[in-house]
């Protein structure tokens, strides 16, 4: 079996694959809250506590860490605690097969380059990928495949955190559809402005992607939400066509069979 795993600023996804090539089938999946000051040795024992008899058959890793210090973690653990692989740690100078076409490659977040690879493997391109995490991201992948670049805002979760750390009267509220786009009380205004706000921001995101970049102006193209927001979100996005909630584990997994038929290559 194949574990993945993605390490994000708010959470760290674990899945584990059966199988190869297009008969492996995610299993299993699990989120842990992300502490950036874990150790290698703390995250070994959170993976093995939720794998449990399971590790004895983990024969391969693939993750990925968008948090350094824990990038480093991961370099220490994944030799150490699941032997000597095959391994793959998704950073800058991996080679995934996807063409990053922008100014710095090296800037572009692994996470991204997982999701794209995995989004044009599913469906194909162009298509238009939107993570819903700690930030939202509107990623745009072309027919070839080709990383075009992006658009990032601050995600759901911040911008409510910071509506209610700056504010005296505004308090966190539960994330859900109010009865109506017009609230009726502080809490429904509050649930109105954040949902509806942001599903306009990325629908508008979308439709500038749209009219801006050739090849997306066809009403074909995909557009993948995913992200552990993405559930809160999808109905609410008029754009959206598509919900994958795996899709960096996806990716991870793509990038893992790549390095496992090409050795040599990094």
């Amino acid at each position: 079996m194949l574990l993945t795993v993605d390490v994000g600023n708010t959470n760290i996804h674990l899945g584990v694959f059966a199988g190869l090539g297009d008969n492996a089938k995610l299993v299993r999946d699990w989120r842990i809250h992300t502490d950036p000051h874990y150790t290698s040795d703390e995250l070994a024992w959170a993976f093995r506590g939720m794998l449990g008899s399971d590790i004895d058959q983990v024969t391969g890793v693939a993750a990925l860490s968008t948090v350094p210090s824990l990038l480093r973690e991961l370099r220490v653990m994944v030799p150490r605690y699941f032997g000597s692989g095959p391994h793959v740690l998704l950073e800058p100078g991996v080679r995934t097969g996807v063409p990053l076409l922008v100014d710095n490659p090296k800037e572009v977040g692994t996470d991204r380059v997982a999701n794209c690879l995995a989004a044009h493997h599913e469906f194909g391109g162009p298509c238009i990928v939107v993570a819903f995490g700690t930030a939202t991201v509107v990623d745009a992948v072309s027919a070839k495949g080709e990383f075009l670049g992006g658009a990032i805002a601050p995600g759901v979760n911040l911008a409510v955190e910071a509506l209610s750390e700056h504010t005296v009267t505004v308090r966190k509220v539960e994330l859900m559809p109010p009865r109506s786009v017009l609230g009726k009380n502080t809490m429904e205004a509050l649930q109105s402005g954040i949902l509806y706000g942001f599903a306009g921001q990325v629908d508008g995101l979308v439709e500038r992607v749209r009219d801006t970049v050739d090849g997306f102006d066809d009403d074909d193209v995909p557009v993948v939400a995913t992200g552990y927001l993405a559930p809160l979100m999808f109905d609410e996005c008029r754009s959206l066509t598509d919900h994958h909630t795996h899709l960096t584990l996806e990716g991870l997994r793509l990038v893992h069979e790549r390095a496992k038929a090409n050795p040599r290559r990094k």
